[in-house]
């Protein structure tokens, strides 16, 4: 069993994590499964990854349908939990980094009922074939087909594109940083499309937005003007640039303490969307 758990934990707290957006989920449904494996006969686990994924999807949809409610009374938008990824290879690291979707596609995932996230993820991010995942879900093939048309469409995915999101460069991020440091107004509202949308996730614990942000001007009022996260730090914040969920994210901090995780969904060169996660409780492993 330890040998099995140091061979899968990160592919199983992938698929949770994507499954529940989540990572203290994730890690709790992962301790669960492999607890639960010890009980297991030797012969049932002679295909391990497809019984412990089955175990994992199983404790995810269940914990889905009391997310669901919780959520119903959350303050403001809700938006994943963000998770750092080093940029050290370990080989834990690189499954997670490989099998990870962008933040910008778990916040869609939000769109889906329980079982099509499912199939979203086992197919898309984790390469299963529909007879694979047929059988996890104890559904039928064409059954599984359609919950994955069903979950591109309320995505506004087409069969041809790909899960993976425009990436956002280095530079690029950088030269957004500087132009809000400075206060540039012109060069931040050049950088972003007309209809950008901001959403800011604090759970009803910080000062956030409890409505989505839209249009150029007042995104960059959010971001430069008095509504936005800097004026209550009186200019003490400071930016870092790092890894999250695989890709290039921004850090936020007044001091000591994080005070958001932001990502930014390029459209063509300029920012699409933004998203602030700034509930303390998402932003332990930040």
């Amino acid at each position: 069993m330890e040998e099995l758990y140091n061979q899968y934990k990160a592919l199983m707290f992938t698929l949770a994590y994507q499954l529940t957006g989540s990572a203290a989920d994730a890690e709790d449904v992962v301790q669960d499964v492999f607890f639960k494996a010890l009980d297991v006969h030797p012969e049932r686990l002679e295909e391990p990854k497809a019984y412990l994924c089955k175990m994992v999807t199983n404790r995810c949809l269940n914990l889905q349908k009391s997310a669901r409610k919780r959520r119903e009374v959350y303050v403001g938008p809700w938006l994943p939990e963000p998770i750092r990824t080093p940029k050290e290879d370990t080989l834990e690291v690189t499954v997670v980094r490989r099998d990870l979707l962008s933040y910008a596609m778990l916040v869609l995932l939000e769109r889906l009922t329980p079982t099509e996230r499912v199939v979203f993820v086992l197919r898309e991010a984790l390469g299963f074939d529909y007879p694979e995942i047929s059988e996890l879900l104890g559904k039928q093939e064409t059954n599984c087909r359609k919950l994955m048309s069903r979950a591109r469409s309320k995505m506004e995915i087409s069969e041809e594109e790909t899960v993976a999101a425009e990436a956002v460069e280095l530079e690029w991020v950088s030269r957004f940083l500087t132009s809000l440091e400075q206060g540039n107004v012109d060069h931040v509202l050049s950088l972003l499309t007309e209809d950008v949308m901001l959403v800011t996730d604090g759970g009803g614990k910080v000062i956030a937005s409890t409505r989505p942000v839209q249009t150029r001007d007042r995104v960059a009022q959010f971001l430069l003007g008095y509504k936005g996260i800097a004026s209550y730090y009186q200019g003490s914040l400071h930016f870092e640039i790092v890894s999250l969920n695989g890709e290039i994210g921004i850090v936020l901090r007044a001091g000591d303490e994080t005070v958001a995780a932001i990502f930014i969904q390029p459209l063509h060169g300029k920012c699409d969307r933004v998203y602030i996660v700034r509930n303390p409780d998402k932003l332990t492993r930040v």
